[in-house]
């Protein structure tokens, strides 16, 4: 991470970065290069903007942890992390927050096991599970689940809101203007007792304007125990 970068984090975080910090997220890209130059994390053009892409974009969830006031101790569910985003970037920000990847392909795991080990984050619980099999007793437990370029809106809502605990919030990471997808997930939303509360829209340090949302949803209400449904039922008939 160069001045530059350490910069751009440090303004959005509006705090210093400690040495340690600079240290785990050095660690952190070395082992996320070299293990993507054998497995398939993200694409090689997407590697070229690893920061602004991938590390910067995990950490403008910030900018909802602040506007919402959440403790830095909150639980998060992160679901189809992939390779650890927004997961491993928030671990190494929060060490007080208690971080739940989850995802269904065992290397994507594999490698977010690895960095944990690595960089001793005991914040950090990695799950290889899809998030119909996930255990029961994680439906309606999370501060905050969010979720990063996973599926449409209706069927992303579903493998997501049951897990926020009443009160919570759902955080969606959208491309600009999401409003098709919301149109098409009124009835996903009154089914799974939730609502969207606001949308905030974010750019990152791209030299093409790239703007992104957040989709912010607050739980309402626990989810029954139907949902999700069975493997592969939010995706072939979506709410």
């Amino acid at each position: 991470m160069n001045n530059e970068q350490i910069e751009l984090i440090e303004k959005l975080l509006d705090t210093t970065l400690s040495k340690q910090v600079l240290l785990h997220f050095q660690d952190y890209e070395k082992l996320f290069k070299f293990y993507n130059s054998h497995t398939n994390l993200i694409s090689k053009n997407d590697e070229n903007v690893f920061f602004e892409k991938h590390i910067y974009d995990s950490l403008c969830l910030s900018i909802f942890f602040n506007k919402y006031n959440l403790a830095q101790d909150i639980k998060l569910l992160d679901v189809g992390t992939g390779g650890g985003f927004p997961s491993i970037p928030l671990a190494i920000i929060y060490p007080e927050m208690q971080i739940y990847p989850l995802d269904s392909i065992a290397k994507k795991i594999g490698f977010i096991e690895l960095v944990q080990k690595e960089l001793r984050l005991e914040n950090l619980h990695p799950l290889c599970k899809r998030a119909e099999d996930l255990n029961r007793d994680f439906k309606n437990s999370f501060d905050v689940v969010t979720s990063r370029a996973v599926a449409y809106l209706n069927t992303l809502l579903e493998y997501t809101v049951p897990f926020v605990k009443t009160g919570g919030y759902f955080a969606a990471y959208k491309s600009k203007n999401a409003q098709e997808e919301l149109a098409s997930a009124k009835n996903a939303m009154e089914v799974l007792k939730c609502e969207l509360t606001e949308i905030i829209s974010y750019n990152l340090p791209l030299e093409n304007d790239y703007t992104r949302e957040f989709l912010i949803f607050k739980k309402n209400n626990n989810t029954t125990k139907d949902y999700p449904r069975k493997l592969g039922m939010a995706k072939k008939n979506p709410l």
